[in-house]
């Protein structure tokens, strides 16, 4: 059962506790979590992107020069694919990128992402987090003290306005609620920092 420090919004240590082995101490599948960063990718396309084939771009009804005699390479179309305005070959078209993973493949990716922030001691245990007002630049000198200022994922048991909002506007840092925490966004940032409340939630749903 992995132990790690708890620390306050002033970077000191208050405390230690004890993560759950089968959230924060299993063995990292990389496999996993590679399948399901790139289902989430997937998932995130557009897929609106568009181009017109030869059969579609306007013009080049006519032969532009007889077939013989002329010197110069046959054409059929001052449209063809290899003719400035001609049409696009293999053109693409509005697709729809998604698919699904099975969902014990994503259970294992989160519990995989999570394990890694704890081998990797990358991950931050707040005994609360806290804001009298909305104000950007104290939740900026919070995460000074934690060492996360540069990259940082920070997770609450639930949707706090004055934090999400003072957190907004600082590059490479997100919040999120247990509830919404995943694979990709855990990777993504250095830093994973997450009160104790929100330790006790996700121990409860993701058990």
């Amino acid at each position: 059962m992995p132990k790690v420090d708890i620390y306050n919004i002033e970077g000191e240590i208050v405390g230690e506790i004890s993560l759950s082995d089968d959230i924060f101490g299993v063995k990292v599948n990389e496999t996993a979590m590679h399948t399901v960063v790139v289902n989430q990718l997937a998932n995130k396309r557009q897929g609106t992107q568009s181009a017109k084939t030869i059969s579609e771009v306007s013009g080049g009804g006519r032969k532009p020069w007889r077939q013989k005699g002329s010197g110069r390479a046959r054409h059929g179309s001052i449209r063809s694919v290899q003719w400035t305005g001609g049409g696009v070959a293999f053109a693409p078209k509005p697709r729809n990128y998604r698919y699904t993973v099975p969902k014990k493949v994503k259970r294992l990716a989160l519990k995989s992402a999570l394990s890694s922030k704890v081998i990797d001691s990358d991950i931050i245990v707040l005994d609360e987090l806290v804001l009298p007002e909305i104000k950007t630049k104290e939740f900026k000198r919070i995460l000074k003290n934690l060492n996360a200022d540069s990259s940082a994922l920070v997770v609450l048991s639930s949707t706090d306005d004055k934090v999400v909002k003072s957190a907004r506007n600082i590059p490479k840092v997100k919040t999120s609620c247990v509830n919404t925490i995943n694979t990709l966004d855990i990777l993504k940032y250095k830093k994973f920092v997450i009160t104790r409340d929100a330790v006790a939630k996700v121990e409860e749903v993701y058990a």
